[in-house]
């Protein structure tokens, strides 16, 4: 195909590509002029007692060549990136430290031993951990800002809008965490990158990217709900369209395994933190969680150390974090009503209630997101105006759940 044929969509994947990069050098621009020029609020960033296991405690002895350098990196870990480097660095060595999932740390130490090991005798080792941490959360925003854009194209059935809101995602008000050593960049490309696979057909791949997202975060596993959504759709249509419940037998084994597929890891992690720290001990010596019928270390975690359990953030004092958060919130509360308003039907039903046409839509393969003809780019415009008035439901549902997801998120 002839350069001067370039798809449009290519086209628009490249300008969200070009916007991600660049949204994300402007904010690290802004965050080191104004630490400049302000101290910061959080001052643990210093704080770097020696390993407590001795086969963490090889640190580099040699001379940084550029210390002043790699101290400043380092005074830029703050607040959750604290720990997430010090589990790279020494793994988890306190009860606390299990609340943070591996699959951060672990991109941080793969990339600080392979690709970033020149610099640690430059910078330090610590240093060289956080750039690392730097390094994979930003890749992952401009990716996770790619998909977001073929998710939206596939729901929305506009380029145009589907591009649009790319742009505004790639400058959303939460830019900070995607930036820094947090792990809302891996957990976002994850669940929009399994989300993708899922509407595009490609449903076993949807799974391993929705666990890997349970390893980044723990909201992770609610990722199974959009599988749990798929299958009560698919078994009630082998019941009461195809008439076969054989069929519908088949469908609810099928997706009950693979939301046993994307629990597993962060089952997996829980076992892990018993093992380590409940096993071989008495009675008397367990911790209070390890003695539970159903010994859950991360809700004991986030509830004894930081008072974080359901409902427990709505409180009187936290009244200006809302009103921080009230745009947002608001714009997406209203669309959610006016979706609900313009399609009660299928709303109110969860989809069920829809049209045989509107629940099977062709479905997108990875492949075609790039490939359409410019020639072709008009009819799709006019085609996807022309199914406003009854959009299906597979694209209703995929609109509801992904708002739902990023609320929760």
């Amino acid at each position: 195909m002839s350069k001067t044929l370039e798809s449009p969509r290519n086209h628009q994947t490249l300008q969200i590509i070009k916007s991600a990069i660049t949204s994300r050098l402007l904010l690290l621009s802004l965050i080191l002029l104004w630490r400049t020029l302000i101290d910061p609020y959080d001052t643990s960033s210093p704080l770097d007692p020696n390993c407590l296991s001795t086969d963490h405690q090889q640190q580099e002895r040699h001379v940084i060549q550029f210390p002043r350098i790699g101290s400043a990196i380092e005074d830029s870990i703050v607040w959750d990136g604290v720990y997430f480097v010090r589990i790279a660095q020494c793994g988890y060595e306190y009860e606390q430290t299990y609340a943070f999932l591996p699959l951060l740390p672990a991109c941080v130490v793969l990339l600080s031993r392979t690709v970033l090991v020149p610099l640690v005798s430059v910078i330090g080792h610590r240093a060289v951990l956080a750039l690392a941490g730097y390094l994979v959360n930003n890749v992952a925003f401009v990716l996770a800002a790619v998909y977001f854009y073929r998710v939206s194209v596939i729901i929305l059935k506009d380029p145009e809008a589907a591009f649009q809101a790319s742009i505004l995602f790639c400058f959303n008000p939460a830019s900070i965490f995607y930036s820094s050593i947090y792990t809302e960049s891996l957990y976002a490309l994850l669940s929009l990158g399994g989300l993708y696979y899922l509407i595009s057909g490609a449903s076993n791949v949807a799974v391993l990217w929705f666990a890997l997202s349970g390893c980044a975060r723990s909201n992770g596993v609610l990722n199974a709900g959009y599988l749990c959504f798929q299958t009560m759709h698919q078994a009630y249509d082998a019941v009461f369209l195809q008439k076969r419940a054989h069929l519908a037998v088949k469908v609810l084994i099928v997706g009950a395994l693979r939301c046993i597929c994307i629990f597993i890891p962060f089952i997996a992690y829980q076992a892990y933190g018993y093992y380590n720290i409940c096993h071989g001990h008495s009675l008397d010596e367990m911790r209070p969680w390890c003695k539970a019928k159903i010994p859950l270390l991360y809700s004991y975690i986030q509830s004894h150390y930081w008072g974080v359990g359901f409902l427990r953030y709505f409180q009187l004092k936290q009244l200006p974090n809302f009103l921080l958060a009230s745009p947002i919130l608001s714009l997406a509360v209203c669309s959610v009503l006016h979706y609900m308003r313009s399609q009660p039907e299928i709303f109110f039903s969860l989809g069920f209630r829809a049209s045989n046409g509107e629940k099977r839509p062709p479905a997108a393969s990875p492949l075609s997101l790039d490939r359409v003809p410019e020639s072709d780019s008009s009819h799709l415009k006019e085609k996807s105006s022309a199914k406003m008035q009854g959009r299906g439901s597979r694209g209703s549902k995929g609109i509801i759940m992904y708002s739902w997801m990023n609320m929760i998120h």
